[in-house]
């Protein structure tokens, strides 16, 4: 299979659990010219009435910029990996196998399919684990 396969930057934000908080956050960094692929937000149930909402990528001094005044850090323990490739059956299983023949162990897993593509995103442990897994990603 023919696949993309990148280490990206995620940044995360906690977020107060209420209408319309989410939105203010994602249009501070819309105002500073971000152009989101991916936004992932849920509740934190261990903490009430907060949330938390990672989004990638943020490029640029300007992005940067809006995305610190928006609460947002750039995450130094979630380690990511971007596969973008042609959709078709089964290839959700083609790349968490390949990941666990090789003893890749996945902290999440998040894709999407638009069209004829499919982009995923992976969250490791280490860099070294993402360092792996693209490894192995590049060669299947």
């Amino acid at each position: 299979m023919s696949l993309q396969v990148d280490r990206v930057d995620v940044w995360a934000a906690g977020v107060q659990d209420k209408p319309g908080r989410l939105a203010e956050k994602l249009r501070m960094l819309a105002d500073g010219g971000a152009n989101l692929e991916m936004v992932i937000s849920r509740r934190a149930p261990e903490h009430s009435g907060t949330g938390v909402v990672f989004v990638t990528p943020i490029k640029g001094t300007g992005q940067m910029r809006a995305a610190k005044q928006a609460g947002f850090d750039k995450t130094e323990s979630l380690h990511s990996v971007r596969i973008e490739g042609a959709d078709k059956p089964g290839i959700g299983a083609q790349i968490t196998g390949a990941l666990g023949d090789a003893s890749v162990n996945l902290r999440g897993f998040s894709a999407a399919a638009v069209g004829r593509k499919f982009v995923c995103y992976l969250a490791l442990d280490s860099a070294a684990d993402a360092a792996k897994a693209i490894r192995v990603l590049k060669r299947t």
